[in-house]
């Protein structure tokens, strides 16, 4: 009776044993995925060998801010000039976002796109770095991603879709003087568009001299190629002011000849018709004439006869 009494204990401690290992081993197989936020909360946490704990530690200490050899690292002239960069590079982007709409990004952020460009071409050629070795290498070509050139070939590219340099004056450091005469111009426009706003027969009367000024003065920058995106949406919102909030009319004086040409060709086809017809009918009656002039002398012969 004793002998069973301890088999039965004996055999209990071992299902015990072998059902905690069993819980342990399917607490390790269930991802974090196929689990709730209470059932997480509820199972024990994987259980590590003490042999592996060392192995593991090692590893979890690690992290990307530890120090490379110091031949890898960037000194600290071009860890400068990165934070500049990046710097201006905020402030050109925030000017840009801040003037989109409406366009007015090449007479507000040039000196943004400047200042930018600069650090750009010092961090690209430059050779003054200790130990005369420049930045290029460590900041732009270190990686395949080469990310501060991206970014910077981004924005050059919209800078010169904008076409904001035919806007600014030969330095790029400020604008043109044919710029401002046409921001001027604009504004007379708009000033006379806000004085009779509420009476547009008015307004197209009273405004017409200036608006085809400002007509003159666009198509004059347009033909030698002095606009950029910020006079060109001027105009544009302009015009359809002009058009079709006011409905006013602004007839060209390049349209008289095209008119004119144009109404020439209208009625050519009736003109040729028309000669053509008044040419024949002389001509008929060049035909009959001499045949009335002959039956009329034969009349007289007969008449004679008889007389």
């Amino acid at each position: 009776m004793e002998l069973l009494t301890r088999f039965t204990f004996v055999s209990a401690c071992l299902f015990a044993e072998w059902a905690v290992t069993f819980i342990a081993v399917a607490n390790c197989s269930i991802s974090p995925s196929e689990m709730n936020g209470d059932s997480a909360l509820k199972l024990p946490s994987a259980v590590i060998p003490v042999s592996q704990k060392s192995t593991l530690g090692s590893f979890y200490s690690l992290s990307l801010s530890s120090k490379f050899p110091e031949d890898l690292e960037v000194n600290e002239y071009c860890t400068e000039l990165l934070r500049i960069y990046g710097q201006r590079y905020v402030t050109f982007a925030n000017c840009l976002v801040t003037y989109a709409r409406p366009v007015r990004v090449c007479q507000n952020c040039y000196t943004g796109f400047n200042s930018l460009e600069d650090i750009y071409k010092n961090i690209s050629f430059d050779k003054s770095a200790p130990g005369n070795v420049g930045c290029h290498d460590s900041l732009m070509r270190s990686d395949r991603l080469m990310l501060l050139y991206t970014l910077f070939i981004k924005l050059d590219e919209i800078w010169t879709s904008a076409e904001c340099k035919q806007c600014l004056n030969e330095d790029q450091d400020a604008l043109s003087n044919d710029t401002l005469y046409f921001m001027a111009t604009l504004n007379q426009s708009l000033s006379c568009f806000e004085q009779y706003q509420r009476n547009h027969t008015e307004l197209c009367k009273d405004c017409k001299t200036s608006y085809k000024r400002l007509n003159e003065v666009y198509g004059r920058m347009e033909k030698n190629l002095m606009l950029c995106i910020d006079l060109e949406d001027a105009m544009n919102m302009t015009q359809h002011l002009w058009s079709k909030n006011f409905r006013c009319l602004l007839p060209r004086e390049e349209t008289v000849p095209v008119i004119a040409v144009s109404s020439f060709m209208l009625f050519l086809p009736i003109i040729f018709y028309l000669s053509s017809f008044l040419h024949s009918e002389q001509k008929k009656r060049k035909l009959i004439h001499p045949k009335r002039v002959k039956s009329s002398s034969s009349l007289m012969n007969i008449q004679d006869k008889f007389s």
